[in-house]
């Protein structure tokens, strides 16, 4: 019975945070009819992502709506990158396993040398960085008059997008000591040097 049950476990880590680390599906979005950025309903467990340095270029900023796979909703701020590098990164998410109690999923990357993400999307219920330095920023802009950074294309077409709504665009981020809870990310490219993945006992989050 044990055993089942941790076996069980191990298939909710990957389900929640390893899509989130592949080269496909990694650092995104929700889907409701069509709300997300690669065709998948959220776990809807909140995971933190830390970086000492995120540097985006073509930056957006909008907001959507994700949906779990039971139809909770769940109201986010998609932030769009078509270029960014990240030091030292971490991503965390904490599962409470039966008899055993909370284990954590740690995942790193970016140490000596940056992580490399092409299409990045990342959906954040919070955002907090020490230093937020921009270049041709514009607040206020329609969701739908975007052209700086990107717009999911999945995005674009749900019931959930507001091409009026208030949004952000800017030529190029440079966010320090970055700490976001989010509950999915998806990139079209991403590169990660000294990629190290462990689970450790109890809550051991990164930040």
């Amino acid at each position: 019975m044990l055993h089942r049950s941790g076996r069980t476990s191990w298939r909710r880590f990957a389900v929640v945070l390893v899509p989130s680390l592949a080269a496909a599906a990694a650092l995104g979005i929700g889907m409701a009819q069509g709300a997300l950025a690669v065709s998948f309903f959220i776990s809807g467990q909140r995971f933190q992502l830390a970086a000492d340095t995120l540097r985006g270029r073509d930056v957006s900023i909008y907001p959507m709506v994700d949906v779990t796979r039971k139809g909770a909703l769940v109201p986010v701020v998609v932030l769009g990158f078509r270029h960014a590098q990240i030091n030292r990164l971490c991503l965390s998410v904490i599962i409470p396993i039966p008899v055993l109690g909370p284990y954590t999923l740690v995942v790193t990357g970016g140490i000596g040398r940056p992580v490399e993400a092409a299409n990045l999307f990342i959906d954040a219920t919070s955002v907090a960085a020490a230093q937020a330095d921009t270049n041709n920023i514009d607040i206020g802009i329609a969701a739908g008059a975007v052209t700086k950074g990107p717009i999911n294309p999945q995005d674009r077409k749900s019931r959930w997008f507001d091409p009026n709504v208030f949004a952000q665009q800017a030529q190029s981020v440079v966010l320090k000591n970055v700490r976001v809870i989010t509950v999915a990310n998806s990139a079209g490219i991403l590169n990660i040097p000294n990629f190290t993945m462990r689970v450790e006992q109890g809550d051991q989050p990164c930040f």
